[in-house]
Formats: C-alpha cells, structure tokens, sequence
C-alpha cells in the first residue's frame, strides 16, 4: 500500500489558524459506513447522533507548554566553516527545543531525561549543553533549566538530560511555550493555553505530559456533555500523552514500512469494565479522536498475545500501534475525529475504519465545501 495513496488537495486557507470563539460551533461532516454517505451537520447535533446506550471513551490527557526556548553552549557542535563570519553567533545561538517524550518516571528523583526534536538540529551533537530562560544572552547566566544532550534518534529527533531541580514542571509551566502544530502559521499566545486544552483535561499531577492535544475533544463543552449524560451515555475517560508520533512525517513509500513512535497510556480499572460491559452487552464503543482508537485497541491486542483474551484490563504502558487500511478492530466501533494532514498515520487510520475511498472522497468534500482543517477545525463522526 503505497503512502501516496493518502494524498489530497488542501488550499492553505482551509487550514485554520484560530479556534472559533464557541468551541461547539464547530462543522461536523456525519460519515454513514452502510450504506455509504454523508451529512453535514453541526458540532451541537453530535449528543443527537449518539445512541442512548453508546459508550463514549475520551482522552483525558493534559498538554503541557512543551516547546522551550534558550541558548546552546557551542562546546560539542560540529566545526563550521571559518569562512562564515555567522559561525560563533550560530553555535551559541537560539534554539529551539520541542519535548516529546519523558524517559523518566515523572515522580522520579533522578535528572528529567526526555526525547526531543531540536531546531535548529542538525550540529547540535552529544554531549552539548542547552540553557532555557536566558535573558541576559549569555549562555549559561541566570537559566531555568539547564540540559545536556545525550543520545541522538534514528531520525533525528534528540535526547537530553535536564540538570536536578526541585520543580521542573513548574518551571516548565512558567517559561514554556503551548506547542502548536507547525501548520498554524502564527506564535502561541497566552489565550492557547486554556483553548488548545479539552474541558475534561485532567488536572492533577503527571498528566501534563501531552505535546499535542487530542483535537477532536476540544468541540466539547461542559453542555455539551451535560446533554450527553442527560440521555443516559455512559462516558469513560482513559489517558494516552500524545508524543512524537503525532509530528512524525512517514517518510516510506510504503505504508508497511513506517513505525510508530511509543506514546505512554493508562486505563483505569473503572474505564476498563465499563468498556468490557459495554462489549459483552454488544453497545457501541464510540471514540473520540485518533488517541483513544490507538490505545484502546493496543490495549487489546497487547491482552490477546499475552492471554488470547480478546479484552481489555487495567494497566499503563507504551502504545506503539499502528493503524491503516486492512485493520481488524476489536473494540472501537464508531469515532469522531478532527480532519487529518495528507500522507498521514491518522488519516490512515481514519481510513481504516471508515474505508479508504470513502474517506478520501468525504475529504474532497469537505475541501469544497469549506470545511476548516486540522487541530482548530471542524470534526468528522464516522459510524
């Protein structure tokens, strides 16, 4: 199966560079497997479109201001021409810096340690020292966070290891940057930390750890989800932190080539039997976004190769499933997903449970007809 097989128009300004001011005035593109349809629909209908015995899993995780900014020592880069007058300034220059994966238990008393992609990357070797929160130019004067540089990725993407302090997600918190996907045109502003967040976020500690939000959550409103509990749908929240995976370009022509990065997850014992019940009682598992369909269903294959149980139990773990065209699914049964970027992992999996032809057909629909794309835009249900 080739990647080009997942290629479609998009003009640049169907890509939405600001949420709306309503985050329930959304579009929403209704996608009808049998017999093969579509409607268009408001983001309000969605309560409506739900079957009062659906079962409806979200993604609780939370997005932390996981982009920082700060100087790079210049002690382990590699030599520049000394025919480059920009030489000195371009090894103690800016950088920026994107985590996208924590190594080390988040309650841990050892040095943070984290996957990252680094920018720019490409002479910033092993074993050079990054300073974050520099006002005074200087590097190493006066900085939040201090990390070295230990270990470099198969594509490209670094690791580094942050210097001990006693608060790091707080200092995180305070001089970090909300990562907006490189597709919204425009610096994050203060108002994108509140906006680029679900309402159902959870809010103790260890689950800031997304680098991405799960966009299709971001629709939703406390009533929103009032209405949906009002006609009796039972809601289950598990947690998957979105990591590297979700900016990860797939570079093979073919799909069967391309690997996912792993992302940590953790279902709760009460959202696990309530998806088992769910199951057993032969009701609708409807996901909402990309994140929830990746983990339940590594979920279960992980409890199938361990048991052959085709089921789901409490645990956390890493997820590294990947989904495309030709994939049986176990448990998800309906989802409702933002629009995806062209060539990507999530649109084939979009195009796994919906059908290919009928997907990328829905999409060229949705081009024409205006619809808004990507993390700030309309949504799409398919049952």
């Amino acid at each position: 199966m080739l990647v080009s097989d997942f290629d479609y128009d998009l003009p640049p300004e169907s890509i939405a560079q600001e949420p709306l001011a309503d985050r329930a005035g959304s579009r929403l593109l209704q996608l009808i497997r049998q017999p093969g349809s579509w409607h268009e629909r408001a983001f309000r209908d969605f309560p409506n479109l739900l079957r009062p015995d659906d079962l409806l899993v979200v993604n609780n995780t939370r997005v932390f201001p996981a982009r920082l900014y700060g100087y790079r020592s210049g002690g382990r880069a590699q030599p520049l021409s000394r025919r480059n007058p920009a030489a000195r300034e371009l090894l103690r220059g800016r950088i920026e810096v994107l985590l996208t994966r924590q190594v080390a238990d988040v309650l841990s008393s050892n040095p943070e340690e984290w996957e990252c992609l680094v920018r720019p990357g490409r002479k910033i070797g092993v074993g050079e020292k990054l300073y974050f929160d520099n006002p005074s130019g200087s590097a190493g004067d006066a900085a939040e966070l201090e990390a070295e540089v230990i270990g470099r990725g198969s594509s490209g993407e670094r690791r580094i290891r942050f210097s001990p302090v006693p608060d790091f997600f707080a200092r995180v918190q305070r001089i970090g940057h909300v990562p907006l996907p490189p597709y919204i045109d425009r610096d994050d502003r203060r108002t994108d930390r509140e906006r680029y967040q679900t309402v159902y976020a959870q809010t103790r500690e260890g689950m800031a750890r997304s680098v991405a939000a799960p966009t299709a959550g971001l629709h939703f409103t406390p009533e929103i989800l009032r209405q949906i509990r009002e006609r009796g749908i039972e809601i289950a929240e598990i947690t998957l932190h979105v990591g590297l995976g979700t900016f990860q370009p797939v570079r093979v022509e073919n799909v069967e080539d391309h690997k996912l990065h792993r992302e940590s997850y953790e279902i709760s014992a009460a959202a696990a039997q309530a998806i088992k019940r769910a199951k057993a009682e032969r009701r609708r598992v409807v996901a909402v976004g990309t994140t929830t369909v990746r983990t339940l269903e590594y979920a279960v294959g992980l409890m199938e190769r361990k048991s052959g149980a085709n089921s789901i139990e409490a645990g956390r773990g890493e997820a590294d499933l990947f989904i495309y065209p030709g994939y049986r699914f176990r448990v998800v049964d309906a989802l409702l997903t933002n629009f995806h970027l062209p060539q990507s992992t999530l649109l084939m999996l979009v195009c796994a449970l919906g059908g290919k032809e009928l997907v990328m057909e829905a999409y060229r629909h949705a081009v024409e007809a205006g619809f808004r794309f990507f993390s700030y835009g309309d949504c799409m249900f398919i049952e």
